[in-house]
């Protein structure tokens, strides 16, 4: 009997060593638009195979066995109907939602065990606590950026004292922890008490950033949710997710770190300063008149240079018009026009948000640089086509001190000897900050849809003969 549960328990241990090198080369995959779909089911099959086992050699009973299988199939189905239905333009909060689930999930692990009383160990309790702690963060978190992307939440929520409301939220959700770990066990109000601090913490820290933010927020509660699972990794003994909580919250933390260096922004500055309202203005010194052009100028402008960029931002996205741009610079191609696309890494609403939209259209990916490799090429190209992008190219990042984001890495499309946006109005960015690029000389403003706008230049480019 000792034999077989010896055996069992290699086993076991043995199949989460494997689905932890899976996991780890699924995510090394995964950093090369190449790779990346071979690199997701490497990742997938190392996390089928960590469940498989844990169910098999669970030891639970055929009542709580039925639980878990069903419950397994339940968010299995809907997670397979939701990401086969989903369109590459809401990938952003179908993201910030999954990342809240796992989230919750952690935290709902912390409180059973500190709703039963766990261990009398005050280690084992803390970890749980912390675990417990940060996944109710990232769950509540991860929500409200998701409502925000979707559109549910339309204004940040700002009053003053907030960050002493928040900090307050902060310390009396510490201090019911320290009450769980030195009462072990705790009375069922007081870990109640816990969770909710946390989770309404989750709600208070995310309501006042705006969405121009919300690459950062997504990078940063993925890596809290990777953290989260780590710890409670160490609450159930289970190797599997220790690693990949681990590698999850490494990968997330530096994501998190190469976004806010793409803003030139500290993490406390994204999260604490009320920066990237949307829709509200915030300073810039934009000058001169923005000069429109009609399409059938921009096409012939495009279909005669001998190098054109392109770089997609967010309203590329909303119009879903990823294909048509592509269908316009396969023309452009054909008539013997160099074509590249450049990526900034806060593009869109979540990191890489272009290059999935990108590959989706079936752009090569030679044709992809990002910002280090493109940036000294926008001096010999003779447009930049800029589509629904706005921050990542606006010049007072680089020449105005008084500006909000001064010193923030942009595309230097202000050095192309033409440049023609495409924008659907002449409002200002997400940020709600004025953009120096549309006055400038060089500058054209091609108004309208993204999707419409293209159309109407494919034409023109094709009438060029």
């Amino acid at each position: 009997m000792s034999g077989a549960t010896m055996s069992a328990g290699t086993l076991v241990q043995l199949s989460y060593l494997i689905a932890a090198a899976l996991f780890i080369l699924g995510l090394k995959r995964m950093s090369s638009p190449v790779t990346a779909v071979s690199g997701v089911r490497w990742a997938g099959l190392g996390m089928l195979l960590a469940t498989i086992v844990t169910i098999v050699f669970m030891g639970a009973s055929r009542l709580d066995l039925i639980l878990v299988l069903i419950a397994a199939l339940v968010g299995g189905g809907l997670a397979w109907v939701s990401g086969k239905r989903v369109a590459m333009t809401d990938m952003p909060q179908m993201i910030a939602l999954y990342n809240g689930m796992g989230g919750g999930a952690a935290a709902a692990i912390a409180a059973v065990e500190l709703y039963r009383g766990g261990s009398a160990n005050a280690t084992h309790m803390t970890i749980a606590l912390i675990g417990g702690f940060i996944g109710s963060v990232s769950f509540s978190g991860s929500l409200i950026a998701f409502g925000k992307l979707q559109g549910l939440i339309t204004k940040s929520v700002r009053f003053g004292g907030q960050k002493l409301v928040n900090l307050a939220i902060l310390v009396a959700t510490l201090a019911l922890g320290a009450t769980i770990v030195a009462q072990s066990p705790a009375a069922a109000p007081v870990v109640s008490g816990f969770f909710v601090g946390a989770l309404l913490l989750g709600v208070a820290m995310t309501l006042p950033i705006g969405g121009a933010d919300m690459p950062v927020v997504i990078s940063l509660y993925n890596a809290l949710t990777g953290l989260a699972v780590g710890f409670e990794g160490f609450v159930l003994d289970n190797a599997a997710m220790i690693i990949a909580g681990t590698v999850v919250g490494a990968a997330g933390t530096l994501l998190t770190q190469l976004m806010a260096k793409a803003m030139n922004r500290s993490l406390g500055n994204v999260l604490f300063a009320n920066f990237g309202e949307t829709g509200a203005a915030s300073g810039g010194t934009a000058t001169g008149t923005q000069k429109p052009i009609e399409a059938s100028d921009a096409g012939v402008m495009l279909a005669f240079s001998q190098k054109v960029i392109v770089v997609p931002g967010y309203g590329m996205a909303v119009a879903q018009a990823q294909h048509k741009v592509w269908e316009l610079c396969q023309l452009l191609i054909d008539r013997g026009v160099q074509v590249r696309f450049a990526i900034h890494p806060v593009a869109g609403r979540m990191p890489g948000h272009m290059n999935v939209l990108l590959a989706e259209a079936g752009v090569p990916y030679e044709l992809i640089a990002d910002l280090d490799e493109v940036n000294s090429e926008f001096e010999t190209a003779d447009a930049a086509l800029i589509i629904g992008a706005n921050d990542v190219v606006n010049p007072d990042a680089r020449n105005n001190r008084q500006s909000p984001i001064y010193g923030m890495p942009i595309l230097n499309a202000d050095k192309a000897k033409n440049v023609i946006v495409i924008k659907r109005g002449q409002g200002q960015g997400f940020s709600g900050i004025d953009n120096a690029l549309f006055g400038l000389d060089q500058t054209r403003m091609l108004y309208g849809d993204a999707q419409s706008a293209v159309s109407q230049l494919i034409h023109a480019v094709k009438a060029a003969g």
